[in-house]
């Protein structure tokens, strides 16, 4: 059964510009087709993620996260913990669990970085969808073939 709903999930940390990552995604995936998800971080991500890929429902999960150093914990191991999670998640459960996660090691909450990252997110989302659609495809061309 070839699926044609997506989940995004979106953390809320920066969420000026980690929407814009669902932006992205809406260019090439219909918005009707996708339900979207609010968590509070990026740590909360990967259980959404694999509660939402064993429901069945979607063909993907896309997840969106902006992990920076706010100078109380390493980011870069927030952000390894984040990504290994999601892509425990897609393995255990086997539907893609794909990351538009961006932790720079530089970032300062000015309209300058705040420009160039919101633009980051969108091209990030884009990314995502077109991943998605493509496993998608593939899947279906090997689901013909069998």
């Amino acid at each position: 059964m070839t699926h044609t709903r997506y989940a995004f999930i979106k953390a809320q940390w920066h969420a000026d510009i980690v929407d814009r990552a669902l932006d992205g995604f809406q260019e090439l995936i219909p918005a009707d087709q996708i339900d979207v998800f609010d968590v509070p971080g990026a740590f909360e991500m990967p259980l959404l993620a694999q509660e939402l890929a064993k429901t069945g429902q979607y063909a993907a999960v896309a997840c969106a996260a902006f992990v920076v150093d706010g100078g109380i914990y390493r980011h870069d191991f927030v952000a390894q913990a984040v990504v290994d999670g999601l892509m425990r998640a897609g393995m255990d459960t086997g539907v893609p669990v794909l990351s538009v996660s961006l932790t720079p090691h530089h970032y300062q909450e000015t309209d300058h970085h705040n420009a160039i990252y919101s633009a980051h997110f969108v091209e990030k989302g884009r990314e995502a969808a077109n991943a998605a659609l493509m496993i998608g495809q593939t899947r279906a061309k090997l689901a013909d073939a069998a």
